[in-house]
């Protein structure tokens, strides 16, 4: 149960990461869950562990990661559709 709630916890992250940056992720649920965890995995590196948890995710480090996750992707993805 716990691997299920994680799953949920990192897709809202990557959600709520995608809306704040106004930008769409890639993938759906699927990039959603996939944002969460390395934004979580990112913001952990940068910021180190500390906010309230949530899921085994320290919220705070996770969706300012998941939102620098998004940031980068939405740079590649432009600068790939602008050569196209």
């Amino acid at each position: 149960m716990s691997f299920l709630w994680s799953l949920i916890i990192g897709g809202v992250i990557g959600w709520l990461a995608g809306l704040i940056m106004g930008r769409d992720i890639p993938g759906g649920v699927i990039g959603n869950i996939i944002a969460g965890f390395i934004g979580a995995w990112l913001g952990s590196l940068i910021l180190g562990n500390w906010g309230p948890v949530i899921g085994d995710f320290y919220f705070v480090p996770a969706l300012i990661g998941a939102i620098l996750l998004v940031f980068i992707v939405s740079l590649i993805m432009g600068t790939m559709q602008r050569n196209r």
